[in-house]
């Protein structure tokens, strides 16, 4: 959720329901549960001639859980920078972002964490009811504790890009759909294999 608090700050709230099925030979593991709070403020900070805009954004991390198979059990807090735009490309409108968070967990072993996303998507009518985007985002996890586990979700050391296609159909200038296909293009420590998501953006304000 991102809600306008005025013309440059925004209220920005994650609250992630998570359901994590790991199987491998001779290991099995299911949890599912609350994960991490993310509480952030945003700050417009310019833009250039309302086509360009770079925002700053400091955020809190709180876990909603005690199992320590949904996540590192740890406080934490993170610093992100994003850019975005729109114009055209081959005659069509379209837009891009492009952002890059650091994170520090507070815990003995931390960890600390980079993570990076660029996204262009361009609209397939004039509209704006379908678009299509490609984005290609990484993820970078340094941590003292180097232990491996089956457990996806408590490793600490650990890194992967991704590319990711997404198709998008606007209902109405309140309601959007997005299908979103992944797949993993490097990794350490990660599962190989692709992934799926279905995404909802409502406007209630």
């Amino acid at each position: 959720m991102e809600y306008g608090l005025s013309r440059r700050f925004t209220l920005v709230v994650v609250a992630p329901y998570l359901v994590n099925n790991y199987q491998q030979t001779g290991y099995k593991s299911f949890n599912e549960g609350w994960g991490d709070l993310e509480t952030g403020l945003k700050y417009y900070l310019a833009n250039i001639n309302y086509t360009y805009y770079f925002s700053l954004q400091g955020t809190a991390i709180t876990p909603m859980y005690n199992n320590p198979n949904l996540g590192f059990k740890e406080s934490g807090a993170e610093f992100k920078v994003s850019f975005a735009g729109s114009g055209y490309l081959f005659g069509a409108n379209c837009y891009f972002t492009a952002e890059d968070g650091i994170r520090r967990y507070f815990g003995s072993t931390g960890p600390d964490q980079n993570r990076f996303n660029a996204t262009l998507g361009i609209n397939l009518d004039r509209k704006f009811k379908n678009q299509l985007a490609v984005s290609l985002g990484g993820f970078y996890s340094t941590s003292s504790f180097t232990q491996f586990s089956g457990n996806q979700a408590t490793n600490k050391n650990f890194a992967f890009n991704q590319v990711t296609f997404s198709y998008g159909h606007s209902f109405s200038k309140k309601f959007a759909v997005f299908l979103n296909g992944g797949s993993f293009v490097s990794g350490r420590n990660v599962g190989a294999g692709s992934s799926g998501s279905v995404s909802l953006i409502l406007k209630q304000f």
